[in-house]
């Protein structure tokens, strides 16, 4: 098998499926649109292929159905909202007289960028929009970290820019000119709670214009710690959409388009929404039986879907609870069994690497939905594209049951984004629930909004059963709803203790709606409600946490809650390098915290045996609700500040960071104090000296909000 070819399963008949069935259904697979499309006389004007520019097939775009040409909205995203964004912008293209491209970042260069772009046969300017958001602490996405390298290697800038730091660009090398000719605006999606705010959206925005890209209007900037998607909305109808027009649309032009969009809109009232889907079932075919394999390449399937493909199911062996009785919350240690999937060269990791878990959605959700749009759970499918519209990819392993389809790969418990709202008021048939709809999707119904959807936890399904005059085609329901999303964890196992397991340290996630109902987190619930031998589908992605090649350095860790779980992963292997292959090892330095030592002092037995063994030299302890004052991680780091100034100035310590946003960025600011105090630093040295380490690999972050 290549490395480009993942085998998945496709549900083929009732009973015993024949061999005859599975093989016309296989060839089903490879004939249909949806993968290998054989261009015919009707299409030939509107084909296209979804994935990168350099195999694009022609699509005719004229002057008078999108007298502004073409946009190619490019995304860079870690958990689908740009990607959700970038296809808002796909359906409003018309409105505004552009046929809008949407393409991931994973499947172009940057030569791409400029690659011609026809309209009538004549050679028009490139257009970009790039929606790209910041991961951790200002990293690229997955999705686009290859093309983040290639562009900051063409620009000659470094990617973290602090607010004014710009200015700095003429003392670099030259860059080179490689998007001269290109058009270009940039939305960032950021959170303020980290430090580096919206780095990518600022990176893009800068390098392009380095390597000759033409700006057309202002970065924006959005912050997913207030509202992210009414500053996207703010952009797109204040800044995109009219520099866009502006641009490249004359205003007779932009008139007559008014009076289109103003006429469909009415239009819409009694039509449905336009869809990139169309649908074909098998009928007579049962969603319970055999299924045969049948190999996919994987640039047929959709970009942020391929995890669907290559993840690999293994067993969980144990789940123990880690706090008391006395808590009223869970944490869970998880060990999934990794060593089969190991063998098949599926699945490896190094230690305090992340894991990636795709969670499934309860029966009871899934039958929930399936009864509020009357959908026939054991029918099974195929999706192809519409016509007009291009193919994106696989979203998902096909032919397949609607079960299937709903219990693996749809968010049904997610609570919808009002452009969601707005798209599902289109297909309620009772005026109350489209106008309620309507105005909590609206910018002036945003307080209502988070009251109602996001502070009662309301996900799909309780929405559905909230408004049931919504009727909607499965190709609707799937061209809308957003695709499961793999939740990670940072694994808390040492790979050269436990080469075979991995171990997870979850947080279960509940809680209480005002109606008295319980909400529960989709993937914690899913993995603490496992049983042993249950299976858990998964995938390793590297981690940030690495230990200093040079053993004797000594190492800080700072982990309150479940931020301790790199630490426990860490110190296994610190052990180990003593024990094992007798290395001299360094201190290592523990700083945990959580409310009461007797309730959730995540693995108290082991910190201790730790320091019993002498592998954990000194061990801080905050418990913030045994005392009136509240102590925190970050005070213990100050009260040590002589002690931590010398690991770090003198011996050269690394410094490991895991937890909430809010205590990564206390434990920054505690540190740059410590600097300050103890090494006689002023006005930006602290801050300067903390960006050497993290250069240097010596200050390492994975934080959350």
């Amino acid at each position: 098998m290549t490395d480009d070819v993942i085998p998945f399963s496709y549900v083929v008949g009732t009973g015993s499926a024949t061999l005859a069935l599975a093989a016309a259904l296989a060839y089903v697979v490879f004939q249909t649109s949806a993968y290998k499309r054989k261009r015919t006389d009707e299409d030939d004007e509107e084909d296209v292929n979804p994935k990168a520019l350099g195999n694009r097939q022609s699509l005719v775009i004229t002057r008078d159905e999108y007298p502004g040409g073409q946009v190619f909205v490019y995304y860079g995203t870690q958990t689908g909202t740009a990607e959700s964004f970038a296809r808002q912008l796909e359906r409003e293209g018309p409105e505004h007289g552009f046929f809008v491209h949407v393409v991931d970042l994973e499947d172009c260069s940057v030569e791409d960028l400029v690659d011609e772009h026809c309209i009538d046969g004549e050679s028009g300017t490139a257009r970009a929009v790039f929606l790209t958001a910041t991961y951790g602490e200002g990293e690229a996405p997955d999705n686009s970290t290859a093309f983040v390298n290639a562009l900051k290697e063409r620009a000659n800038v470094e990617i973290f820019f602090e607010e004014g730091e710009n200015s700095k660009a003429e003392n670099l090398t030259a860059p080179e000119s490689c998007l001269v000719g290109l058009d270009y605006c940039v939305f960032g999606l950021g959170n303020r709670q980290y430090d580096h705010f919206n780095a990518m959206g600022k990176f893009f925005d800068h390098a392009v214009a380095r390597v000759g890209g033409n700006r057309l209007a202002e970065v924006g900037l959005g912050n997913d710690d207030d509202d992210l998607e009414a500053d996207f909305e703010n952009w797109k109808d204040n800044v995109l959409w009219p520099t866009l027009k502006k641009a490249y649309i004359s205003e007779s032009t932009s008139s007559a388009l008014k009076c289109k969009a103003d006429k469909a809109s009415l239009a819409k009232k009694v039509t449905l929404p336009d869809c990139q889907y169309d649908i074909e079932y098998f009928d007579g075919v049962n969603g319970d039986a055999p299924k045969p394999e049948i190999d996919l390449p994987l640039d047929k399937i959709h970009g942020q879907s391929r995890l669907f493909f290559t993840a690999v199911d293994c067993p969980v062996t144990i789940i123990r609870e880690l706090r008391s009785s006395e808590d009223p919350g869970s944490t869970v240690h998880v060990e999934v069994d990794i060593s089969e999937a190991k063998k098949k060269g599926l699945i490896s990791y190094h230690t305090a690497d992340n894991l990636g878990v795709l969670p499934i959605n309860e029966l009871s959700v899934v039958e929930s939905v399936a009864s509020s749009l009357n959908y026939d759970l054991d029918r099974v499918f195929l999706l192809k594209r519409a016509s007009k519209h291009e193919w994106h990819g696989a979203p998902f392993p096909m032919p397949i049951s609607v079960r299937e389809c709903l219990t693996r790969y749809c968010d049904l418990t997610s609570a919808p984004r009002r452009s969601e709202l707005k798209l599902l008021a289109s297909y309620a048939k009772d005026p109350i629930d489209q106008k309620a709809l309507l105005r909590m999707a609206s910018k002036e119904g945003k307080n209502e909004y988070k009251e109602k959807i996001l502070g009662e936890y309301v996900g799909l399904a309780e929405l559905l059963r909230r408004c049931p005059s919504i009727e909607m085609p499965l190709e609707h329901f799937l061209n809308m709803i957003p695709t499961m999303q793999a939740r990670f964890f940072t694994i808390s196992s040492s790979s050269s203790v436990h080469p075979d397991s991995v171990h997870l340290t979850v947080s279960v996630t509940t809680a209480e709606r005002k109606d008295g109902s319980i909400f529960k987190g989709l993937c914690s619930n899913h993995i603490a409600g496992s049983k042993p031998t249950a299976q858990l589908r998964v995938f390793n992605r590297p981690s940030t946490f690495r230990l200093p090649e040079d053993c004797a350095r000594p190492i800080i860790m700072i982990g309150p809650g479940t931020g301790v779980a790199p630490m426990r992963a860490l110190l296994q292997q610190r052990r180990y390098e003593r024990t094992v292959l007798n290395k001299q090892v360094g201190p290592n330095v523990l700083y945990f915290g959580c409310k009461r030592a007797a309730q959730d002092y995540l693995y108290r037995e082991e910190i201790e045996a730790f320091q019993k063994s002498g592998d954990l030299q000194q061990l801080h302890l905050a418990f913030s609700r045994e005392k009136s004052e509240k102590v925190y991680v970050q005070h213990l780091l100050l009260r040590n500040a002589d002690d931590t100034w010398k690991l770090v100035d003198e011996q050269g310590a690394y410094i490991y960071v895991c937890g909430g946003v809010k205590m990564g960025h206390d434990v920054s600011e505690a540190l740059k104090e410590i600097f300050a105090l103890k090494g006689n630093l002023t006005g930006d040295e602290p801050k300067e000296y903390l960006s050497k380490l993290t250069k240097q690999a010596r200050f390492v972050q994975e934080l959350w909000a």
